[in-house]
């Protein structure tokens, strides 16, 4: 918001034929501006109350034309709780059905601690659970809440803080330091303070574009906040080496049918660096399988668990396209011949979905992540001895992912394509493989190291001098 002391006002101009015939007009900053009425009298009381604020020395807006006083007091009229709702409602149909529960997740935190008084305050559980299942939820506005519910969110509609107060930093930190803790009190996860954070703040920037604020800027940006520590960087003790990896392909294998059927499914996830989300949508037309040789994946999405709750068409699962692409964005990955024929023995035995899909239950269902976990469980129990079986050395699936991509760039792949291939930027990669890096830059510190010293034993006895033969 822009103000100005440069207010000049007009007379009463009276428009015959109007409804509101009587027209008050004021300049702000060269921008006129004017409100319309009935009667004669309405419209001198309103040029007085306007010109009595100038009087006073306010300034008046730009945008709206009002004095300071009038615009905070309009500010009040919206509460935090309103505004949410609103925030919600707007971004709503443009949001995945994750992204969707993770903005109601965030909002049901921060916003129990956003009231003028805890007074007659409702059990918390219940009000979380009013404002993550209905208040934050659209698809769930089709019905009335629960009357335990209804009660709590009525609570809060009297209580909440005007959204004009978040611009107060005492007032912001309390919803900083809500979204740093659970329920119970206890610290929440780094990285779900930090994605609570991101939805606080993208709530606050909807705020300032509606001009709620005096300025605008995102009162965010004028709050010292320490983010919690996060480990973002792949631990190499967690890396499972290529022998380590078929020992546990195997492991999968010997588990009967459900393990030859997952034995593809875990290989896809190292020998192509793919995430288990693209791994479950995988169809048989976007594979290259020569009998010979690398073959191809390419890659066009990922299936996502969002929960039946979140999603348009009442479906626990939703389509999402690739990371961070457009819609009809996909990724060609080359595979080695080791996964290759992995996945040609697969279809050869189970065949396909209906739709094509190359892993799926006895019922051409999803495969699901307890399913496929509980498989990994046993085949690291069994061939990891019990030293690496307490340790991070694969633990998750997800980590065989990054072992795939760790192999990449430790046996010298250009880290351009390492991150084309995995689906990444190359700031991420180089973020989350900070660690796989440093190792590969020693390696290749060494190798220097040598080549430098075989010239220079090589060279006169006086050191290594430029001339005509030095390799360029």
């Amino acid at each position: 918001m822009a103000f100005s002391y440069k207010v000049h006002f007009w007379a009463i101009r009276q428009r015959s034929g109007r409804r509101k015939p009587y027209e008050v007009r004021w300049q702000v900053n060269s921008r006129e501006r004017s409100e319309s009425f009935t009667t004669k009298g309405l419209a001198e009381s309103r040029r007085s109350e306007l010109m009595q604020a100038a009087r006073r020395g306010e300034p008046f807006d730009e945008e709206t034309g009002l004095p300071a006083s009038e615009l905070r007091a309009k500010l009040q009229n919206v509460t935090w709780y309103q505004h949410t709702r609103d925030f919600i409602e707007k971004r709503w149909d443009g949001t995945p059905a994750k992204s969707r529960r993770n903005f109601a997740d965030a909002l049901a935190t921060i916003t129990p601690v956003l009231v003028k008084t805890e007074t007659g305050c409702p059990d918390p559980h219940v009000l979380r659970r009013a404002l993550y299942s209905w208040a934050y939820n659209k698809l769930a506005w089709q019905q009335e809440p629960q009357p335990e519910w209804r009660k709590a969110l009525n609570w809060l509609e009297r209580n909440s803080v005007p959204i004009g107060d978040l611009e107060d930093q005492q007032t912001l930190r309390k919803a900083l330091d809500a979204l740093g803790k659970r329920l119970d009190g206890k610290s929440a996860a780094a990285r779900t303070a930090l994605r609570k954070r991101a939805c606080l703040s993208d709530v606050l920037g909807m705020a300032a574009e509606a001009k709620y604020f005096t300025t605008a800027l995102n009162p965010l940006q004028s709050v010292q906040w320490t983010a919690p520590r996060t480990t973002e960087e792949v631990d190499p003790e967690a890396v499972a080496n290529p022998r380590q990896v078929r020992r546990l392909l195997a492991a999968v294998r010997a588990q009967g049918d459900r393990g030859e059927h997952l034995e593809a499914f875990f290989g896809c996830l190292y020998y192509a660096g793919m995430r288990p989300a693209e791994v479950i949508r995988l169809q048989k037309s976007q594979c290259r399988l020569p009998e010979k040789g690398w073959g191809t994946l390419t890659l066009r999405g990922g299936t996502v668990r969002a929960g039946r709750s979140w999603t348009d068409d009442g479906s626990a699962h939703e389509q999402r396209s690739l990371k961070w692409r457009a819609p009809e964005d996909s990724r060609p990955v080359p595979i080695p011949p080791a996964c290759t024929r992995l996945l040609r023995t697969h279809i050869e035995r189970f065949g396909t979905a209906p739709d094509g899909r190359l892993f799926r239950t006895n019922r051409n269902g999803l495969v699901q992540e307890s399913g496929y976990g509980e498989a990994w469980a046993k085949a690291r129990a069994s061939v990891l001895t019990p030293e690496e079986t307490s340790s991070s050395l694969a633990r998750r699936p997800y980590d065989l992912r990054h072992a795939g991509i760790s192999f990449w760039l430790s046996s010298g792949v250009d880290p351009a394509e390492v991150a084309r291939r995995a689906g990444h930027s190359l700031a991420v990669l180089f973020r989350v493989y900070a660690k796989v890096l440093a190792q590969s830059q020693e390696r290749a510190n060494r190798r220097i190291d040598a080549a430098l010293k075989e010239w220079g034993e090589a060279s006169e006895p006086d050191g290594p001098k430029l001339g005509p033969n030095f390799p360029t």
